[in-house]
């Protein structure tokens, strides 16, 4: 099967729909960002700080409904910085719960493959006893660091897909 793009960063792209959303919005004190780096690549990075019950950073993508068809995973080329990431999936943008699959960057360029399958439900970083994720399309995805731990992170991401 073909792969659907959700989005490829390059250096014409816009990063309307990318939003980020820090710990700040309860007290916290992390601090994310997101650019362009010089060859084109999404560069999400900052630092997580455990300050005023802090201790995450997340970005979000927000697009026209897509509909996920008969794609099992979603794949994510990036590099990282060897720490641990959570990749949050939303049926309808407006949901207040995510579902959710964490992976390990490696500090080299990497192909991360995540199977829907294996996406779970969670609201405020508790796990919902909802079903795992079997939906028919998506309006959001993102990326999230909240390890428990102050670390400064550098996430580069090259695209998104379905596969």
């Amino acid at each position: 099967m073909t792969a659907t793009l959700i989005f490829d960063f390059s250096p014409q792209a816009e990063l309307n729909g990318w939003t980020v959303v820090n710990d700040g919005v309860m007290g916290g004190r992390s601090a994310g960002t997101l650019a362009l780096s010089p060859e084109g690549h999404g560069r999400f990075q900052g630092h997580i700080s455990l300050a005023n019950n802090g201790g995450f950073s997340s970005l979000r993508y927000t697009f026209p409904r897509q509909t996920v068809g008969k794609h099992s995973a979603v794949v994510i080329r990036l590099k990282g910085d060897g720490h641990r990431y959570q990749f949050r999936l939303k049926h309808q943008a407006s949901d207040a719960h995510s579902y959710v699959h964490y992976f390990v960057t490696s500090g080299e360029w990497q192909e991360v493959v995540l199977p829907l399958a294996d996406f779970y439900p969670v609201y405020r970083g508790r796990k919902l006893d909802k079903g795992d994720f079997r939906g028919d399309y998506l309006e959001q995805v993102g990326l999230l660091i909240g390890n428990q731990q102050e670390q400064d992170f550098k996430l580069l991401i090259d695209k998104i897909a379905l596969q």
